[in-house]
């Protein structure tokens, strides 16, 4: 959508030709491939195994399923032709949104926000299956949140034909998931929607990444404890640095447009160009 690297940790798994392969897209290809196996699994007559993949969470309690705090993710029971429709959708969102978020706060992050998503709605159901029985399947929710962590990143983004920015957008989905889940008693879903928000949007914010918010900073700055006394080093004279060579600074940033074009680039390595660049104009004048 950008095509703009951000993070320094962004790197692909691997190349195929000259198009990257990175995260988003392995986890998409790992979904469908799931959702094919699944049909004809369901075809043959072994629906019966799904529920030891699906959330329970009387089972994770009583028989020590752990397992389906992740696997239920995974699990796309193709129960109607439309289910296969709204799953398309789903991939081409997290194919769309995933990429920008990978890009963003880079490929080790992107892996801790999947998980983090996978986990973290499951084990609130799974204290709340103390008190109740709760069920899930299905990546929807986890995707979801990829898209909430998008607009936390990228929050003045106008949606398409949409021409709405996509904080917009978020806000408004939040808002009908929450009073559908209350007007049908869904405290599952209730459960999931809300932390799985709180996960994207906490894991965005405490990584410093998307616009300032001014709000925050005024609050954080509030608890923070104020110094009772201001301590003023000593002054001494700054040693005066000689510029670097700009040319052996800047040849492999340029080798590496040359080869790979210049959306490769770091956010450092876009810096180092700024830098050279404003070194040659002043030495021209």
């Amino acid at each position: 959508m950008f095509g703009v690297t951000t993070s320094d940790d962004y790197q692909p798994v691997t190349w195929v030709g000259r198009h990257p392969v990175d995260v988003t897209t392995l986890l998409v290809a790992l979904h469908v491939l799931l959702m094919v196996l699944t049909c004809f699994v369901v075809a043959f007559g072994g629906a019966g195994y799904l529920p030891y993949f699906i959330f329970d969470s009387a089972q994770v309690l009583a028989l020590g399923r752990i397992w389906q705090i992740a696997t239920y993710a995974f699990v796309h029971a193709p129960y109607a032709g439309m289910a296969l429709l709204w799953f398309a959708v789903e991939m081409y969102m997290l194919f769309m949104f995933g990429r920008e978020v990978e890009r963003s706060i880079g490929r080790r992050a992107f892996i801790w926000l999947y998980a983090l998503l996978l986990g973290v709605p499951t084990f609130f159901l799974l204290l709340a299956g103390f008190w109740a029985r709760f069920g899930l399947a299905g990546s929807a929710m986890v995707h979801f949140g990829i898209f909430i962590a998008f607009a936390a990143i990228f929050p003045h983004v106008e949606m398409f034909f949409l021409r709405i920015q996509v904080k917009w957008i978020a806000l408004v989905l939040i808002a009908i998931g929450t009073l559908a889940a209350l007007a049908s008693h869904d405290w599952a879903g209730l459960i999931t929607l809300w932390t799985t928000l709180a996960t994207a949007v906490a894991f965005v914010r405490l990584r410093g990444i998307g616009p300032e918010l001014v709000w925050w900073n005024d609050l954080k700055s509030r608890w923070q404890p104020k110094p009772k006394f201001h301590v003023v080093p000593r002054s001494s004279p700054r040693r005066v640095s000689e510029p670097e060579n700009v040319h052996e600074s800047i040849d492999p940033v340029l080798e590496k447009i040359s080869k790979q074009g210049i959306n490769s680039l770091t956010a450092s390595e876009r810096r180092a160009l700024d830098r050279a660049r404003a070194q040659l104009l002043k030495k021209s004048q």
